[in-house]
């Protein structure tokens, strides 16, 4: 996903020499190719993301479209202010790039891990969050988003998973992955890194379930989920994020104005790590690694 990511930003920036890459001393190899290419459109702004956001507005109030990358923990959760009042407010085309979201970096702690970075944003105005699960959907998110000329954020987890998807696909809309026509009973969302644990838990013990994977989490059309879980008897949210704030809040205010339906929200449990460990041990502190997804689905259900 993290190529799929560089190669779409070079691929902008050569097409047009109004994009200009900013980065918070983040993503050295990462962008080592872009700058060789393009040593003109890169900025390495340093450690100051709340500066580094305001010269992204500013860069894009002369005409130019800034793409801004840095960690999730701190684009946005240290910058909110600064997208809030100088971004959102003015509805600027820039586009917020957070790597390494969810328990990703597991041994740096609860200062580089980032399980609330959708909730920080989705009550911002004008604020379009995307949320991809492999290189296919990072392509199309960074590519719509470029051309919505509007604020977006575009948030990158686990980034070698593998794809669940083997072309482009529409990310404007839950893209189904799994269906099974006779039996519409069983609804699964899911986004990021957690799209594959929906699958393999639908494999695993519910293979009549139907799978979503939900690359644009904010906004979500309400009458497309409604739809979708008409028949549901029960909803089952999966995200590597707080459960509040983010996809499963999201579908439970939707679906409680319509018709209610029974949803489990899986998620981290509003909780910091406790333990310091691999990215799969944290996942399992979380409650969030397959085995405990599968008890807790299975427990859901019956």
């Amino acid at each position: 996903m993290r190529q799929a990511f560089s190669d779409t930003l070079i691929k902008l920036a050569t097409h047009d020499d109004r994009v200009v890459l900013l980065t918070g001393d983040h993503g050295y190899a990462l962008f080592d190719e872009f700058r060789q290419r393009l040593p003109g459109q890169y900025i390495n702004a340093g450690i100051a993301e709340q500066n580094m956001v305001g010269m992204a507005a500013g860069l894009a109030k002369v005409g130019l479209r800034p793409i801004v990358y840095g960690l999730s923990a701190f684009i946005p959760v240290r910058v909110v202010e600064q997208i809030k009042i100088d971004i959102a407010h003015d509805n600027l085309p820039v586009i917020l790039i957070g790597d390494g979201a969810g328990l990703v970096y597991s041994h740096l702690g609860t200062s580089h891990q980032s399980l609330e970075d959708i909730a920080v944003l989705r009550s911002l105005p004008n604020v379009r969050i995307y949320s991809p699960a492999d290189r296919f959907e990072m392509r199309a998110c960074m590519e719509q988003s470029f051309h919505s000329l509007q604020p977006t954020y575009i948030r990158m987890g686990k980034s070698d998973l593998g794809d669940v998807h083997t072309e482009l696909c529409d990310v404007n809309f839950p893209i189904v992955l799994a269906e099974d026509a006779t039996a519409r009973h069983i609804v699964f969302y899911a986004t990021g890194a957690m799209v594959q644990s929906a699958l393999l838990v639908a494999k695993t013990i519910y293979p009549r379930a139907m799978v979503f994977s939900v690359p644009l989490i904010h906004p979500i059309r309400s009458s497309t989920i409604v739809a979708q879980c008409a028949n549901a008897s029960h909803v089952v949210t999966f995200e590597e994020h707080c459960i509040s704030g983010g996809l499963g809040s999201t579908i439970c205010e939707i679906l409680s104005c319509a018709e209610p339906k029974r949803v489990l929200r899986i998620g981290s449990d509003h909780m910091f790590s406790k333990t310091c460990g691999t990215y799969n041990h944290l996942l399992a502190e979380h409650g969030l690694d397959v085995v405990s997804v599968i008890d807790k689905v299975k427990v859901f259900i019956g």
